[in-house]
């Protein structure tokens, strides 16, 4: 990195910032800091939605992601996203819009239970804080490796960290979308730019076949095809055959002539659980369902999910194809810095001087790093005042108080994501993946059974316990069976991709069965009244800012096939064209 460079980063993203802390001006009240007023058109809501939805962990984890798992991985983004979007939009949120709910943790209240809903919040705590965790890893390897740093490049992560921090508290919702669409533009520039770098380097998609096929023999198909079979191996050849019989409980077959241990995982069992990952995402997570929330009609929310979409759909091929070109350029990972596949991104970087370029990418990374620290920081805040600190806590201050509250916890959920970073070296997208089945699963389960379903209000409690209780069984499951020999629970389950499928076969079941014996909830569309105090004059207050004009009352015709062709397009290129 030179000065050029240097200035590039700084002048595209300090001008940022600096607007986003002049936007703040505008903030008067907690409407205007959660949901920027309910006044946001549907193309930024869009834009904002894609923003932050691509962060700095597809560009770098996602690529170190996808050096290991291929083409597989592009599944969440083309049909589990895109599906989620449209799925919240036209049959979720439009109840939860009307009521004047701010966050989704909300809904859940009002269809199942308060309990209910502060779990949703402290669960969303838990798994954005990881992306966060992700994100400042991101940083880390980028800065180290092509700024030529070494363990100090933490410092940069953490003023950057601190930047996001200070122009979120200040500005809120409407801060952060508008500066979200802005860093859009820099992160796609960058993506383009050095995407077209290391495509020609690799001599395109029949270069890419080629060197991987010469590496590997199959490993073209099996990376550049989802249909093809995950396959994992583990070395045991210098164990003895008690403890290789330990391992055997959770699954796979013993191969005594190389010592390996085979697991192998069906393509299309591995492509549905990335698709409810993606789905998952798009509903569980509240930087997203925020930015809808925050449209200015009904109509404008849905119409966002198109340009989302069509963003998603586009740049995911060059944003996540950055990791199967590194494989073939670089098969093996101890090639790559740190011996990690995560560093395959700024490696790939670091391969070319052209002057300027490298300044470039790095503001690309940072602005994609910005637009997600800032998301997450505002949305995290807007669930602990409202869905903990408001709800059980301080319930009759004034309007004022709980704006102030958000601000605050804004820096300490940033500050607090870096208690994850320890866990990041394994590999931040498969440590994500982990993780992610074990409680938003069954929390996504409660927003598609609520919205789809009659089951009783008590199930919702009663089925998330059970689907959590399965994802911190199968987490043990692995060295329980190692250490002492037990199973507990049969190897089918304790399958990292198939546990996405179990979750929520587990959490529906046991609201269905529970159902049986409790009832189940009467027809009528969600009504749902805050409890006395700021929850209940605010939600009141946000009723009354839906702009009416012609386009509310537009038909969801449009908006609606713009969403299915959308939809259709990510199947057609997952299931047909990569299939």
């Amino acid at each position: 990195m030179n000065l050029i460079d240097w200035l590039i980063v700084i002048l595209l993203n300090g001008s940022i910032i600096v607007y986003g802390i002049r936007l703040s001006r505008g903030v008067k009240s907690s409407a205007d800091w959660f949901l920027a007023g309910r006044s946001l058109p549907w193309w930024l809501v869009g834009i904002s939605m894609y923003a932050t939805a691509i962060d700095a962990s597809d560009l770098v984890a996602d690529s170190g992601g996808t050096y290991r798992l291929g083409l597989s991985y592009f599944v969440t983004n083309w049909v589990g996203i895109v599906g989620g979007w449209l799925l919240g939009a036209f049959v979720i949120y439009p109840s939860i819009y009307r009521a004047g709910m701010y966050t989704n943790a909300e809904y859940l209240e009002a269809r199942f239970s308060p309990s209910v809903r502060v779990l949703c919040a402290l669960i969303q705590v838990q798994y954005r804080t990881l992306v966060l965790a992700i994100i400042a890893t991101t940083l880390y390897l980028t800065l180290s490796i092509v700024c030529d740093w070494g363990t100090e490049a933490w410092w940069a992560v953490a003023a950057i960290a601190a930047l996001a921090t200070v122009y979120t508290a200040l500005g809120g919702l409407k801060s952060v979308a508008v500066t979200d669409s802005l860093q859009f533009g820099v992160m796609t520039v960058a993506g383009l730019i050095i995407w077209s770098l290391v495509w020609n380097e690799t001599g395109g998609w029949d270069g890419i076949r080629q060197r991987l096929q010469d590496h590997q023999s199959g490993l073209a198909d099996e990376l550049l095809q989802v249909q093809y079979d995950n396959v994992q191996l583990q070395d045991v050849r210098d164990t003895d055959r008690a403890a290789i019989e330990r391992h055997l409980i959770t699954g796979g077959t013993y191969d005594a002539s190389t010592g390996m241990i085979t697991r192998r995982t069906p393509g299309w069992l591995v492509a549905l659980a990335f698709i409810i990952v993606g789905v998952a995402y798009s509903i569980v997570n509240h930087t997203q369902t925020m930015r809808m929330f925050a449209s200015r009609s009904e109509w404008d929310m849905k119409m966002s999910v198109w340009v989302a979409a069509a963003a998603m759909l586009l740049m995911s091929f060059f944003n996540l194809s950055m990791g199967v070109m590194g494989r073939a350029l670089f098969p093996d990972v101890g090639d790559l810095p740190h011996g990690a596949a995560d560093s395959v991104y700024p490696h790939l970087v670091n391969q070319f001087s052209i002057t300027g370029l490298k300044g470039i990418v790095v503001a690309g990374v940072l602005a994609a790093s910005f637009s997600t620290f800032d998301s997450i920081g505002s949305t995290l805040s807007a669930l602990l005042t409202r869905d903990v600190y408001a709800r059980l806590f301080v319930r009759s201050r004034g309007d004022k108080h709980y704006m102030r509250v958000g601000q605050l916890f804004t820096p300490l959920i940033i500050a607090g994501s870096f208690l994850y970073v320890p866990f990041m070296k394994g590999g931040m997208l498969l440590f994500y993946l982990d993780l992610t089945s074990t409680f938003v699963i069954p929390l996504l389960t409660l927003f598609l059974m609520g919205a789809l379903t009659r089951v009783h209000s008590c199930t919702g409690l009663i089925g998330l316990l059970a689907g959590a209780g399965y994802g911190v069984m199968r987490l043990l499951a692995a060295p329980v069976a190692e250490w002492h020999g037990i199973q507990i629970l049969p190897a089918a389950m304790t399958n990292s991709f198939a546990a996405y499928v179990f979750s929520i076969l587990v959490t529906a079941g046991t609201m269905v069965v529970a159902s049986l014996f409790l009832g189940w909830a009467p027809k009528g569309n969600l009504s749902h009244v805050e409890q006395p105090g700021w929850l209940r004059t605010s939600q009141l207050a946000l009723r009354q800012l839906e702009v009416e004009d012609d386009q509310t009352a537009a038909s969801d015709g449009a908006p609606l096939l713009l969403a299915i062709i959308s939809v259709a397009i990510g199947c057609w290129l997952s299931f047909v064209v990569f299939w």
